[in-house]
């Protein structure tokens, strides 16, 4: 196995089928599709699918891994690793903290 730390793997529906039974047989891993609700009318983020589009508009930030124009797959597995590789360490070597969404803010009248 080349990645014995992955056991589960999410899915869209569109990999729904003969998939998910080739993943457990082939490559030993859990093949989970993320599904709409039943009932779901519009557009609803849906669980653990907005976790891999976010990874995914972070890693096009890289100029060159926006259009595929490499000849070979390796390649542009390799514009793929050093994309991650460069937001991870500058994530790693920020000096202060990122500002967290969810941390409560003082009024206006209480930091005059």
């Amino acid at each position: 196995m080349l990645h014995p730390q992955l056991t589960l793997i999410w899915g869209d529906s569109a990999y729904a089928g003969t998939l998910v039974e080739w993943a457990r047989r082939f490559l030993r891993l859990t093949l989970k599709i993320v599904t709409k609700r039943p009932g779901q009318i519009g557009f609803k983020v849906l669980a653990r699918r907005w976790i891999v589009e976010r990874s995914i508009g972070w890693l096009m930030n890289a100029r060159r891994n926006v259009i595929d124009f490499e000849r070979k797959p390796a390649h542009s597995e390799a514009h793929l690793t050093m994309a991650a590789i460069t937001l991870m360490s500058r994530r790693l070597t920020r000096r202060k903290a990122a500002r967290a969404w969810t941390r409560h803010r003082p009024d206006s009248t209480q930091a005059a």
